[in-house]
């Protein structure tokens, strides 16, 4: 367990490999505001180290041990700043930023702010903030305050993954003996929620100069819009698109080697 200490009280949990060639790119994991570190450590890093690339992953300040200091607000400037800094402070070559959902978004707002990366992947990222999705991002929030994060789960689980992960995970939800209890109000995770919905997505991706690869799991019922998708995409000046069928929001988790396959051509082909 490493972390990266930003002053004396707060820090960044990380865990980074080198990559086994000299000339292989860096993939910098920027995680979505409910997620943590070892899901990329599960399958895909290890088969990216394979391959003898790189892999850094890590958590925000607020996320797992990625201690805060009392009084925060872990913005979207925090989170930004942050990634800038490891990546940065830790001398990653040729880092690939690979950022899951809103990560994405902050990967790209990275980049549009200055930090110099060989590629990005942006993950069901490619979306509008309407008045449906602030309803959804609103109604996260109540559902972390009102029965927390096991009831979060059981609710938007089928909305969110694919029908093959849904069938073998299904005994996993909705138990008997499930208890619901609210989220803190003083922890990470829900600063980082209560700050998420504040979150600007009106980005220019016309302005991100550098190879990206968008890559789309169809099956996401709440955020994946083909019209919306295809226009973004549309405006982005060197990218290049994989939908996996199968897939949903967690493209990741849902289809590992997919996954896998996708990144690793793209920094073969791509950067």
């Amino acid at each position: 367990m490493s972390v990266l200490q930003l002053n004396d009280h707060e820090g960044l949990y990380y865990e980074l490999d080198r990559p086994g060639r000299a000339d292989a790119p860096t993939f910098v994991f920027v995680n979505a505001i409910t997620g943590d570190a070892g899901m990329w450590q599960i399958e895909i890093g290890p088969a990216l180290r394979d391959r003898g690339f790189g892999t850094l992953c890590y958590n925000f300040r607020g996320q797992a041990n990625s201690p805060f200091e009392k009084g925060r607000d872990l913005t979207e400037n925090v989170i930004i700043q942050d990634l800038r800094y490891i990546v940065q402070h830790l001398d990653i070559k040729r880092p690939v930023l690979v950022g899951l959902s809103i990560g994405g978004l902050y990967a790209a707002k990275a980049v549009l702010a200055g930090l110099e990366v060989a590629g990005l992947v942006l993950i069901n990222t490619l979306r509008k903030i309407g008045p449906r999705l602030d309803w959804i991002n609103a109604g996260t929030l109540r559902l972390m305050q009102v029965a927390g994060p096991n009831l979060m789960r059981d609710v938007m689980t089928p909305l969110l993954f694919g029908p093959n992960y849904l069938q073998a995970h299904r005994h996993e939800f909705l138990a008997d003996d499930t208890v619901y209890e609210p989220l803190a109000e003083e922890s990470g995770a829900m600063n980082l929620l209560t700050w998420m919905g504040q979150t600007d997505w009106a980005i220019d991706y016309s302005k991100l100069s550098c190879p990206v690869l968008v890559m789309m799991g169809p099956n996401d019922r709440i955020f994946f819009d083909a019209a919306i998708v295809d226009e973004l995409f549309a405006s982005l000046p060197n990218a290049r698109r994989v939908d996996v069928a199968e897939a949903g929001h967690m493209l990741p988790v849902e289809a590992p080697r997919a996954f896998v396959d996708a990144v690793s051509l793209f920094a073969k082909d791509g950067l």
